[in-house]
């Protein structure tokens, strides 16, 4: 028999199950995990994310459900992926082996792991894959996926992997649903990321606007009450970040080192009162493709006084908006830098005297910066000049800031981070192609604050010519 208790309860999963097996296996879950459970059998929900805090039962639960889904349903397949798949094999598929173990189903009898294939077959034909969903720069569409069909699947540590590879496996989840009389279902288990899980799971949820075929059960160290103690003491020695993520299940913070930006130093900007000036400056994204939008900020030394959003515009009534924000406000050409990549480029051209932003131009060589040789490009500085000012709390913006856009800048910036940082190679930035795998979108407001830069690394190069200048003259 398979039965669940829950506070003392016992409560029958499936009467067909209990009717087909004759020895007995038991599942105690969690009050998350039968959440969770829940959401796994209705008829509504195709996508759940289950995760938060490191302890919560999520490999656990992942296992259950695959292994009572093979014996359930005889002939049906399931995959169970993760970026990498050694990490697959050396930690998820060892809680595979335990349920199995008190499910009392044996190796070569119930199942057959073969680890050259990466295939688990059970004595009733039912399969699950072990698959890596990293995206291999030789395989950008998963073409590896291509010939699954499969009647649902388990993501493990989703925060590994692109947005790109959850859609293209929930497209294949579609093998003889109708005959087992289920729909598709795809169980993403993860901790705290700032990628798609993100935007897709959590801040939708939070905000009350999540689609109704997704949900996301968050759970807790301190909802597994069969976890050690001593798991939990060594949590509790992690440093902040990775305390925030992994003990608190705190979905804000990020541990990756390699992101250009602190957390908190974004928070700050929506209060920050800069140093006052009287230079103003425009900085502009234009949008380019699909749902990028031209976003135009006013600056007034380092404090944005206001922000513009604008659907995809002609290059013509791109620039008139220009022209006339800064007839408006009294802005010098000079001090406007516009994107001057694709069409953005057919703006500067009918602005005369503005400033194109090139990402891929040479870095600005100036003397406070030793390593601007070393910069793969423009964008890159830029950015790293940004970090420091973001980071040191130079930078302010107004407090009536659309909420949706004070979000949008704070996501922005939250995924620039520096590319290849374990390798001895020049100073770079991920591109957009990366972020928009993460996310799903361009970072149109991130680049608009990041053009404000160029001014800053222009004038420090002025600095430097007359230092060479009066160095010569010695």
């Amino acid at each position: 028999m398979l039965h669940q208790r829950q506070n003392n309860a016992t409560t029958r999963l499936s009467e067909e199950f209990l009717q087909r097996k004759t020895h007995e296996i038991r599942f105690s879950p969690t009050i998350k995990q039968k959440q969770a459970w829940d959401y796994l059998m209705d008829k509504e929900t195709t996508e759940l994310v289950f995760g938060g805090s490191a302890g919560g039962g999520k490999s656990y639960l992942s296992c259950v459900w695959l292994i009572f889904n093979c014996l359930k349903y005889p002939g049906s397949r399931w995959l169970m992926g993760r970026a990498v798949l050694k990490r697959l094999k050396d930690t998820t598929l060892l809680t595979f082996f335990q349920v199995c173990k008190e499910w009392e189903l044996k190796s070569e009898i119930d199942f057959n792991y073969n680890a050259m294939s990466g295939i688990i077959t059970f004595s009733n034909e039912s399969i699950i894959f072990l698959k890596d969903l990293f995206a291999y720069p030789s395989d950008p569409e998963f073409d590896s996926l291509g010939s699954f069909e499969i009647s649902g699947a388990v993501i493990d540590e989703a925060s590994e992997i692109t947005i790109k590879a959850k859609n293209i496996l929930m497209s294949r989840i579609r093998y003889k649903l109708d005959e087992f009389g289920i729909i598709p279902k795809l169980l993403i288990c993860s901790n705290p990321s700032k990628n798609f899980l993100y935007y897709e799971f959590y801040k939708p949820n939070r905000d009350k606007s999540i689609l109704k075929y997704r949900k996301i059960v968050l759970a807790f160290v301190g909802d597994n009450k069969f976890i050690s103690k001593y798991y939990v003491q060594n949590l509790h020695k992690l440093d902040r970040v990775s305390k925030e993520r992994l003990l608190y299940g705190n979905w804000e913070y990020s541990d990756d080192d390699s992101k250009l930006f602190e957390y908190d130093s974004i928070i700050d900007v929506f209060t920050n009162v800069p140093e006052k000036s009287e230079e103003k400056f425009l900085s502009v994204d234009v949008a380019r493709f699909g749902q990028d939008k031209t976003i135009i900020f006013q600056w007034r030394g380092f404090f944005i006084e206001k922000i513009y959003s604008y659907e995809k515009k002609s290059t013509l009534q791109t620039m008139k908006e220009i022209e006339r924000i800064a007839e408006e406000n009294h802005i010098p050409r000079s001090r406007i830098i516009i994107d001057e990549d694709g069409i953005g480029g057919g703006v500067v051209d009918q602005l005369p005297g503005t400033k194109g932003f090139v990402n891929n131009s040479r870095p600005i060589e100036t003397r406070k910066d030793e390593s601007t040789s070393n910069y793969k490009n423009l964008k890159a500085q830029c950015w790293f000049y940004l970090a420091e000012y973001v980071n040191k709390g130079l930078i302010g913006c107004y407090k009536a800031v659309d909420p949706k856009v004070k979000e949008l800048i704070i996501e922005d910036l939250e995924q620039i981070k520096r590319k290849d940082m374990d390798k001895d190679t020049k100073i770079a930035v991920i591109s957009k192609e990366e972020i928009k795998e993460m996310i799903g979108r361009s970072t149109d407001y991130g680049d608009a604050l990041m053009f404000r830069m160029f001014f800053i690394i222009k004038k420090e190069n002025k600095l430097f010519d007359l230092n060479q200048i009066s160095e010569a003259f010695k």
